[in-house]
C-alpha cells in the first residue's frame, strides 16, 4: 500500500516538474520579448514550482525506507520536512520579487506597454496550472498526502496570480497605464510569500506532534465506549504520520480481572479504534485499575477536557 502512494507521489512530482518547466521557461521568454515585467516574475514563480516539485519527488523516494535505530517510525515523515523546505523555498522567491519590483518603483525606471504575447502566454498558463491544481488536489486527497495538497494549494494560488496578471495587462493596454504591470508584479510578491508562511505553519502542525481535525479525538472516544469492560479513556494524544494516525491513550479495567481479560479489553480497543478511525500507523492501549487517579498527568487529553477547551473558547 505504502509503495503505491509512493509511486503515486512521484507521477505527481514528475508530471509536475515538466509541466511547469515548460510555462516557466514560455513565460520568462515571452515576458522578455513582450517587456511585461509582471509575466517574468510569473514565470520565475513557476521556475520556483519546479523546485517545489523536485523536492516532492525525492521525499517520495525516501518515504518507504525501513525503520531504523535512528528513525524506529520510518521515514514517512519527509513529507512533512518536504512540506517545509518548500515553503522557504517559494518564500525566497517571492521576497526576491517584492525587492526588485520595489527597487524599480522607488527608482522609477523607465518601463514600456507589453506586447499581445505576455497576454496569450499568460492565459495559456491559467490553463495548464488549473489541470495541474485538480490532478495534485483529487491525488492528494485520495492518498492523504500534505506535500501533494500543497503542491495543489500552490497550483490554485498560481491561478490566481497569473489572473492578476491578466488584469494587470487589461490595465496597460485600455488605460495605457504601463506602471500598473509593475504594481501587479509587486502584488504576485506578496501573495507569494503569503502562501508560503501557509504552508509553513500547516507543516509545522505534523512536526509538533498535532492534529487539526479534532474529530479523530471523538472517534477515539466512541470506540472505547462501544468496548465491553473498558472505562474513561484519558491521557489520549494523537499525532500525524503521513497520511496515517499515531494514537497512544489510557483506559481503566475492573481491576479484579486476570492480566490476561485486561489484555484482551486492550487488543479489542485497539481493533475498535482501528475501524473508527481508519488510516492507523500505531495504536498504543495502556491499561490502569477502574477508578485509579495519578496527579501527575501532565499532557494527553480525555472527553472532559475536550468539552472544557471547547467551552472555553471564545
Amino acid at each position: 500500500m505504502q509503495e503505491n502512494r509512493s509511486r503515486t507521489i512521484k507521477r505527481a512530482s514528475i508530471i509536475g516538474i515538466i509541466g511547469n518547466a515548460l510555462l516557466s521557461a514560455a513565460k520568462i521568454v515571452f515576458g522578455l520579448l513582450s517587456g511585461s515585467y509582471a509575466v517574468i516574475s510569473d514565470g520565475l514563480d513557476s521556475a520556483s514550482d519546479v523546485l517545489t516539485f523536485a523536492v516532492t519527488y525525492y521525499a517520495s523516494c525516501i518515504i518507504n525506507r525501513p525503520p531504523n535505530y535512528k528513525y524506529p517510525y520510518g521515514y514517512q515523515r519527509a513529507e512533512a520536512v518536504a512540506s517545509k523546505v518548500l515553503s522557504f523555498i517559494i518564500f525566497f522567491v517571492g521576497a526576491q520579487l517584492f525587492y526588485s519590483s520595489l527597487m524599480r518603483i522607488i527608482h522609477n525606471e523607465p518601463h514600456q506597454i507589453p506586447s499581445m504575447a505576455a497576454l496569450y502566454v499568460t492565459i495559456a498558463s491559467v490553463l495548464v496550472k488549473g489541470g495541474l491544481y485538480l490532478y495534485n488536489a483529487i491525488t492528494g486527497k485520495r492518498i492523504r498526502s500534505g506535500m501533494l495538497l500543497a503542491n495543489a494549494k500552490n497550483m490554485r494560488n498560481d491561478i490566481l496570480i497569473s489572473g492578476s496578471v491578466l488584469v494587470g495587462l487589461f490595465f496597460t493596454y485600455y488605460l495605457n497605464l504601463p506602471l500598473f504591470d509593475l504594481l501587479t508584479a509587486l502584488a504576485i510578491s506578496i501573495w507569494i510569500m503569503k502562501d508560503a508562511f501557509s504552508i509553513f505553519m500547516q507543516s509545522s502542525v505534523e512536526l509538533m506532534d498535532g492534529v487539526e481535525d479534532a474529530s479523530v479525538y471523538y472517534q477515539v472516544f466512541e470506540a472505547v465506549e462501544q468496548t465491553r469492560g473498558a472505562y474513561h479513556p484519558h491521557r489520549l494524544r494523537v499525532r500525524k504520520h503521513a497520511d496515517q494516525y499515531v494514537i497512544a491513550l489510557d483506559i481503566e479495567v475492573d481491576p479484579e480481572i486476570k492480566i490476561a481479560n485486561a489484555h484482551k479489553i486492550a487488543k479489542q480497543v485497539e481493533e475498535n479504534i482501528k475501524q473508527k478511525v481508519g488510516k492507523t500507523f500505531d495504536v498504543m492501549v495502556h491499561t490502569e485499575p477502574l477508578g485509579n487517579i495519578e496527579t501527575d498527568e501532565q499532557f494527553g487529553l480525555s472527553r472532559e477536557k475536550m468539552e472544557n477547551e471547547n467551552n472555553d473558547t471564545p
